[in-house]
């Protein structure tokens, strides 16, 4: 191609839902619900973890982190999918698309890797806990979370920088309601093989290191709960698990399927939908998966609504 051909883009459209003119009403009011609900649900997590002072411990500390985050990933991602869902310019500025690709990317790393600290957290509380205070003690903690977030936005800006050097000069159409590796990489006129191996090799590295350390964390955990001699016991300390484990299903199945294939495996309507899982799905399921099976969760859920009730009562009266 000829220099005098190219066209420097300064904007993308996202073209993600637009195969579905006639379901775009709907797809509004169903994915803004989900995400009403998944504000709502994130933000008492983190406000009851906060004002209760039982659940100032370790594995909670890294569900408000966790939440937070997962707030964070929805905003940088879902409000600009709503209003592109209603308005008929669907498009992005390229430093908007850099600025959303690294900050969800960020997110989606630092989770990751939040994961693999809670699957840790896990063992030491099943495995070592006479040392469990000792062990996972704030300053340790703060550390942790500190390092998933460096090291997330690291592997994100380093794999945002590599795209975004990649020259756009001709189609400006992504075919996805965000913007993300693959449908980028396909868009760019040039290749840059030795980029898109180190952007691999990242993804590699968070999504499957991350994993390894959480199966290990559970293979250590299993051994130590099969050694367990009640059948009570044991159930408990499943049961502490159980939530951590859904949550990572979902959360590494998804991550893989995305970013752990080759680009040629790329189409619109299968990664639109799986996208939808990561980005809706997931942020929405912690708070339901961590509140409905977590009894410690559930008590100071009811304490904090008993205690608003009281105080709606209280002012009423007055």
């Amino acid at each position: 191609m000829g220099t005098e051909n190219l066209t420097v883009v300064t904007e993308f459209i996202l073209h993600g839902f637009s195969s579905y003119p006639d379901l775009q009403i709907m797809f509004f009011v169903v994915f803004f619900i989900m995400y009403v609900l998944t504000l709502a649900g994130n933000i008492i997590i983190i406000t009851t973890i906060r004002f209760n002072s039982r659940l100032h411990v370790p594995m909670y500390f890294f569900l408000s982190i966790l939440s937070s985050s997962e707030v964070l990933y929805s905003l940088s991602i879902i409000p600009n999918m709503l209003a592109n869902l209603v308005r008929p310019k669907k498009t992005i500025s390229v430093i908007g698309c850099a600025l959303q690709m690294c900050i969800f990317l960020g997110l989606g790393c630092t989770n990751c890797m939040l994961l693999a600290v809670m699957g840790y957290d896990r063992y030491v509380s099943i495995c070592k806990p006479l040392h469990y205070q000792i062990l996972m003690n704030q300053r340790l903690c703060n550390k942790m979370v500190a390092f998933a977030a460096t090291a997330g936005f690291s592997f994100s800006t380093s794999e945002t920088i590599i795209i975004f050097t990649l020259p756009f000069c001709g189609p400006n159409r992504i075919d996805h309601f965000f913007c993300d590796l693959a449908p980028l990489l396909k868009l760019a006129c040039a290749r840059n093989y030795i980029g898109e191996i180190v952007i691999f090799i990242l993804c590699f590295f968070v999504v499957l290191l991350s994993f390894f350390l959480i199966i290990l964390s559970y293979i250590l955990i299993v051994k130590t709960i099969l050694e367990i001699p009640t059948t009570v016991g044991k159930r408990k300390a499943f049961s502490t698990c159980a939530s951590h484990l859904i949550v990572v299903v979902v959360h590494f199945g998804c991550a893989s399927i995305i970013y752990l294939r080759p680009k040629s495996r790329y189409t619109l309507d299968a990664d639109t939908f799986i996208a939808v899982s990561y980005t809706m799905v997931t942020p929405l399921l912690n708070p339901v998966v961590y509140s409905l099976r977590n009894k410690d969760m559930q008590k100071a859920l009811k304490k904090s609504l008993g205690s608003g009730s009281r105080l709606c009562t209280q002012k009423r009266g007055q």
